[in-house]
């Protein structure tokens, strides 16, 4: 079987996740992302119940947020698949609250640009 592509890099990871755990819940957080730093600027949850979600539908939704962004960074919220509203908000505070601790987390997720390709961020050392 060969691999089917879908798009973008966004469109592969949503029907490969799906494929390998069924409908699931996903965090993500909107990013501007500087040539040293990245800013965290809004973040949400969004049940996904089908491979049918696509970057175009993602894009519509994230200009609800008003901010200028670069890139999104997606985590499914638990290893169970879809979790309760409630406990969606839970775990999307607990990420952020540790994003702004430490940055280098956002390589724990999937990283992509503002059309949907697959990015990855090195941690700059000092000189």
């Amino acid at each position: 079987m060969t691999a089917e592509t879908h798009g973008t890099d966004f469109d592969d990871w949503v029907v490969s996740t799906y494929r390998d755990v069924g409908s699931f819940t996903m965090l993500f957080v909107l990013l501007r992302i500087g040539d040293t730093s990245v800013d965290l600027l809004r973040s949400a949850y969004l049940h996904v119940v089908g491979d049918e979600l696509r970057w175009p539908d993602m894009v519509q939704l994230f200009r609800g947020a008003g901010v200028g962004w670069s890139g999104a960074v997606f985590y499914r919220a638990g290893r169970e698949g879809l979790v309760e509203d409630g406990e969606a908000k839970s775990r999307l505070a607990s990420l952020v609250f540790k994003l702004n601790e430490d940055r280098s987390l956002i390589r724990e997720g999937d990283l992509f640009n503002a059309d949907g390709l697959r990015l990855t961020i090195e941690e700059i050392k000092p000189h």
